[in-house]
């Protein structure tokens, strides 16, 4: 019997260390990140600190622009992934086996040394700029200070990242299924549309779950790179804390923030739901 409660306990004794690391590092701050949202300095209610997000000019422009940049980058970052992804899967050349040992590099590099690399390069006097010089071209990108900068520099990264996801979930497609159709006279276009984009779809939502998220909070990028207003939310936050010591409405953008991202990582529990419920014949 004492055998048996020991068993019994055994495995939340286990998992009480992590339990606890968890609920003082992730849920109590969550908690009282939402708590503070709703109170004034004095501790009184108040919805005002949500309320200015959306009646202030500036924080809801910065609110758009954050949100017009992220699921602009997340949408380039996946088609061009998706697509360096099905190259390195099914080309069998020796380019497509080069840029399959480098196009991961990107990750390696530190992310402000990359930031400040691309800006000496696409800057109105960067390389850009003296490489048409050469031709008698005064050429001015202004890609820096504005969203095209901000969505550039982002792709460095995305890229790499997302290809990687998708090149692993491309590795499960049996080359037996693409000769299979090829053999029944289905085109490059049917194949991807029935035998690929099925397998690989829900690894397609992850990694697009993944860079709305890192968009949203983006701080170094849009601080080097992006324009003095609108702003990226991550540095709206920063200045509700470090400038204007407004606490509460920091708490407030917080909550708004984890919000947003909550809304993307919806769609890839509802696809994993979905699939579950086609497994079991519901």
């Amino acid at each position: 019997m004492e055998q048996s409660k020991h068993r019994n306990w055994a495995p939340y004794l286990m998992v009480l260390p992590a339990f606890t690391v968890m609920l003082l590092v992730v849920v109590l701050p969550i908690l009282n990140t939402v708590l503070q949202s709703f109170r004034t300095a004095d501790g009184a209610f108040t919805l005002s600190n949500y309320q200015y997000f959306f009646t202030s000019r500036e924080a809801f422009e910065s609110l758009i622009f954050t949100l017009v940049e992220a699921v602009l980058t997340m949408v380039l970052a996946i088609a061009f992934s998706f697509l360096l992804a099905l190259y390195l899967r099914f080309s069998k050349s020796r380019i497509s086996r080069i840029i399959g040992r480098l196009y991961l590099l990107p990750r390696f590099i530190p992310g402000i040394v990359a930031v400040y690399a691309v800006m000496n390069i696409i800057k109105d006097a960067g390389f850009l700029n003296r490489f048409f010089l050469l031709f008698g071209i005064e050429y001015h990108p202004g890609l820096l200070y504005d969203m095209k900068g901000i969505v550039l520099c982002n792709l460095w990264f995305n890229i790499p990242f997302s290809a990687m996801l998708l090149s692993a979930a491309l590795s499960s497609v049996n080359d037996s299924y693409i000769e299979s159709a090829k053999d029944a006279g289905s085109s490059w276009l049917q194949i991807l549309k029935s035998i690929i984009w099925p397998l690989v779809y829900k690894d397609v939502i992850v990694a697009a779950t993944f860079i709305l998220m890192g968009q949203i909070g983006a701080f170094t990028i849009p601080y080097l790179t992006g324009p003095n207003n609108p702003k990226m939310l991550g540095i709206l936050l920063y200045q509700q804390v470090n400038v204007y010591l407004d606490y509460q409405r920091a708490a407030a953008l917080s909550v708004l923030m984890f919000l947003i991202c909550l809304g993307g990582a919806a769609v890839y529990i509802k696809s994993n739901m979905k699939e579950d419920i086609w497994e079991k014949g519901k």
